[in-house]
This record gives C-alpha cells, structure tokens and sequence, in this order.
C-alpha cells in the first residue's frame, strides 16, 4: 500500500497525518510515497472553494470526473497515483483535498480531526480525538491527538541535538501560545514561569517556544530564563526547527501549557507523566454555553488526569512538588497513532 499525504503545512497537523503513516509502514506492507502540501487560498477564494464548492464531495455517489473537476478547479494538479494508495490528512484545509484524490482515483482516503465542512461520513477512515467527536461512532476515537513520537527513535534524537549527557534531571519545557481559547502573554510568562527559571539551578532546562507563543512572550522567555536554561529555541526566531523529539529523548520531566495538545500529546506518548500548565482563559459565555473551546480541552485533560497520565499544576504551579522525584513518568501503553494505523488496516 502506498500512503500520500495531504499537508495544509500546518505542523501539528502534519505530525499527526506523519504519525498515523509511520505505524502503517511499521505494522503493514505500506510506504510514504508522497507528501503533498495543498493549495493555499485567502478571502472569497478560500470561502467559495473550501466552504461552497467542496460541499459536493460529500456526495458518496460522486463520479471520479466530478472530483477530477473540483481538483482541477481548485488549481491542484493530479499527480500519477498507482492502485492501493491511501490519502491520509489532517484539519479541514486539506481535507477536501484528501476526499477529491481518493474519488478521482478510485482509492482509500482517512482523515483525521473533523473537518468543519466535509464531516467524516464521506472518508473511508476518520479518526477523531474525543474532545472533538460528539456522536460519531463511525469513527475511531482517541484521547488527544495522534502524533508522531516514536519512543524508540528519542534517545538518538537527543544524541544527535544534545553532546553532553547529564546525571542531573532534566526539565523540557513546552510552551504553546494564543488561540481564540487561551492567551500566553509575556505578564503570564513573567508570573509563573520566573519561579522555575529562579528555584531550580540545580536542574538542566530545555525551551522550546511555538508559533502561536508570539514575540512579546517569546521575549519575556528569553528574558527571563538567559543564563539559567542549557537549551533555549524561540519559534520566533527558527520557526521550522522542532526540537521537541530531542527533547523528550533527554528529559526526566516535561511542562507543557494547555492550550497545545499536540504537545501534550506528544509528551504522554513518549512515556511521560506530563505537568499541566494552566494560561489564561479566552472563553465567552457563548463558547461556554455550546460547549466550544477550552471547556472541551479540559474535559480530555480530565480523562488523562484520571487515567495518571498529566498531572494539573493549576493557575499557580507547584513546582517543587511535581520535581521532587527523580523522573515523571508513566509505564502505560499509550499511542494513539499506533491504535490509529491498527483501526485503518483492520477496516481495510
């Protein structure tokens, strides 16, 4: 089987589309042919493309001219697809992308995430993370995101970033950034995390910003942990460098924010008991009331909460507490892209 993969260049979106492909090489007779990224489009082109023409895909009956026309209109190229070829993508940009492929070339499509207009019904494989499911039960549905963490491959990432090798514990800390959810500015920055840059010199600590961090809190980062952290990456300043990998190889404890659960996913996935850090809160009453946003989030956090895998430092985190073992982590077998590929060959 050959796997192609539809990216909207988005790299949380990417890495779970990655993660998924990488268990169906490893578990089948399967490869990554191709990752392609798909058209971008703004304004009135992006809504009359992605929001009204792809709503015809939906269509089960759709004929493989007709998809061949969307694409075509789109401005996306078909490229040469053999039989038995998998399209695989992750978020609503890329998913109608994914749809119109298969149809056009009388192949297999999985799409992960639910995508805003589409939903899964029309995919042959959709894979969902609760917090985002409601009442599809067609689907495959995972806690957090599915990701590509891969715990056998850490240690070498680490090798190859990090030359040096501690006794000492080593703390990663993964900061995310703003949302229509969750605001990380350079006051909350400055407030909860000059405690761990100021208490815990004994200790190495890795950073790592995101894209949504932001120059402002990206700065106040730099700021405060200069001279006190060994290893120190501002998405601001190298957006296309992902260290985390590297990091998770070298860690005894991992901090995440809760606005990414992409990172956080990730974390868990690599065996880690992982220390929540809770930010500001963007919620109005209507997101609240229907139940979008952030309170969706918490409800994953509180099914990995119970489940022993996150530990909830709160609005002001305890970080004595979490740091006073040796290492944080879970021995539980938890990789939602391994059950994903699994879920995918089983159906096929």
């Amino acid at each position: 089987m050959n796997i192609i993969i539809l990216s909207d260049d988005i790299r949380g979106h990417f890495h779970q589309s990655l993660g998924v492909a990488k268990w169906l090489e490893r578990l089948a007779d399967a490869h990554i042919e191709n990752i392609i990224s798909v058209p971008k489009f703004k304004g009135f082109k992006k809504f009359l493309t992605l929001k009204i023409s792809a709503r015809a895909l939906k269509n089960q009956n759709i004929s493989q001219n007709d998809a061949q026309k969307w694409l075509n209109n789109a401005g996306f190229k078909i490229p040469d697809i053999d039989n038995n070829t998998l399209f695989i993508s992750t978020g609503s940009s890329a998913a109608p992308f994914c749809l119109a492929l298969a149809r056009a070339t009388g192949n297999k499509c999985a799409v992960i995430m639910t995508p805003s207009v589409l939903g899964i019904k029309p995919f042959d494989f959709a894979v969902i993370p609760e917090h985002d499911a409601g009442k599809n039960s067609d689907a495959l549905i995972t806690l957090g995101a599915p990701n590509h963490i891969y715990k056998p491959d850490l240690e070498n990432e680490a090798a190859k970033k990090f030359d040096y090798v501690h006794e000492k514990k080593i703390i990663a800390l993964l900061l995310g950034g703003s949302d229509a959810n969750y605001k990380i500015d350079s006051e909350w920055v400055i407030k909860n995390l000059t405690p761990l840059a100021n208490n815990f010199n004994d200790a190495g600590i890795l950073i790592t910003t995101s894209r949504r961090t932001g120059i402002e809190a990206d700065s106040a980062v730099k700021k405060i942990f200069t001279g006190h952290a060994e290893y120190l990456l501002l998405a601001s300043e190298n957006p296309d460098e992902n260290p985390v990998p590297a990091m998770l190889g070298r860690a005894t404890h991992v901090l995440v924010t809760e606005d990414s659960v992409s990172m956080a996913s990730e974390a868990v996935t690599a065996g880690f008991k992982v220390g929540l850090l809770r930010v500001k809160r963007t919620d109005g009453a209507l997101k609240k009331f229907f139940g979008y946003g952030a309170i969706r989030f918490d409800a994953m956090f509180e099914k990995m909460i119970e489940r022993n895998l996150i530990i909830d430092l709160g609005n002001e985190p305890d970080y004595e507490k979490f740091l006073n073992t040796p290492e944080q982590k879970h021995n539980q077998d938890f990789n939602e892209a391994k059950r994903a590929a699994e879920y995918i060959l089983k159906k096929l």
